[in-house]
């Protein structure tokens, strides 16, 4: 124990002395495995005795030791779960099916299994993912902590995103100009507008990747804003007006033959369209259709494929995309 002096209590000299620190190596025993670790010693100046002065920060040690040892979560990063979240131990400790005090436990310093611990680095690391845990639990903790949870939640995936890039302006505009539109009809589109942007101006519009879902080509973190409309229109966007004016003519031209003439199917008409393509059909490969996969659709395919449309359809401008929409309806 540390006196006010900064010195402590050495049982061979029976007094109150001050002491050097080092590093040790020393072998440590967690669920019947040894293994060494650095730990904390502070010797007596006089004597070289070892002094109690570093047994709790040597018992974290040991802990975060083991922790690296097997790819283990932080303490840290379990401890910060709450707070990014806004939820609390306990609730959230029933959101994930355990007993009420399992986290608690975990947040005071408890190893968890590798199991345990595989689910809490998802937790930490995708927000996406703990909300598909609070929304099929919710009923399991009280509406005031979920509403909290929700709109923390909701704020760090919308911030996956940067407020002024392409996408997110393509996103905004996309929802003012359609009346109607679900999350599965928006991912379409945007990979539509990455698409014949590359066809008509030889530019990909979007620096972010489409991944290749089950339903289609996704852009993931937009997915993720937009997930707790389920398959109904993203109506409260569409009350806000984005003229576009951040868009060049040559781009909001295809950005607008796009919305007119592939925007107005439904999402799961355009899903259709989409596995009929190849960069989607490509990107998958052998993977059965109802498998989920994040694998990332190129941007070459993208642009290969969508030049190579513009071709086939004689295209001279961007109008020309409702001769592509129309075929493609006709063939499902």
């Amino acid at each position: 124990m540390l006196t006010k002096d900064n010195k402590s209590f050495c049982y061979e000299c029976l007094d109150d002395v001050e002491f050097v620190t080092n590093r040790e190596e020393q072998l440590a025993s967690i669920k019947g495995e040894k293994y060494p670790y650095l730990r904390m010693v502070a010797r007596c100046k006089h004597c070289n005795e070892e002094l109690d002065v570093y047994n709790d920060e040597n018992l974290k040690l040991a802990y975060d030791a083991y922790r690296e040892l097997h790819n283990l979560i932080s303490q840290e990063n379990i401890r910060e779960i709450p707070e990014i979240y806004n939820i609390g131990k306990r609730p959230l400790s029933l959101l994930l099916g355990w007993g009420e005090l399992t986290y608690t436990r975990y947040y005071d310093g408890y190893i968890p299994s590798k199991e345990y611990a595989s689910k809490l680095e998802r937790l930490y690391n995708e927000p996406a993912y703990y909300l598909s845990i609070l929304e099929s639990g919710k009923d399991l903790i009280k509406s005031a902590a979920y509403k909290k949870s929700w709109t923390a939640v909701q704020k760090l995936i919308s911030d996956l995103v940067s407020d002024d890039s392409k996408l997110n302006n393509a996103v905004m505009y996309i929802l003012s100009e359609c009346n109607d539109i679900t999350n599965m009809a928006l991912q379409k589109s945007l990979y539509y507008t990455q698409g014949f942007m590359k066809a008509f101006n030889d530019v990909f519009i979007f620096e972010e990747d489409c991944e290749a879902w089950v339903h289609g080509p996704v852009y993931k973190e937009i997915y993720q804003r937009y997930s707790s409309y389920g398959f109904g229109s993203i109506s409260e966007d569409n009350e806000s007006e984005f003229d576009g004016s951040c868009f060049s003519s040559e781009e909001k031209l295809v950005i607008d033959r796009v919305i007119r003439h592939l925007s107005c199917y439904s999402g799961k008409v355009l899903e259709l369209f989409t596995h009929m393509e190849a960069p989607w059909i490509k990107t998958r490969g052998d993977l059965p259709c109802n498998i989920n996969s994040n694998r990332i659709i190129k941007k070459e395919l993208i642009g290969d494929y969508f030049k190579a449309v513009k071709e086939k359809y004689n295209m001279l401008s961007p109008a020309d995309i409702k001769n592509y929409s129309d075929e493609m309806f006709s063939m499902i």
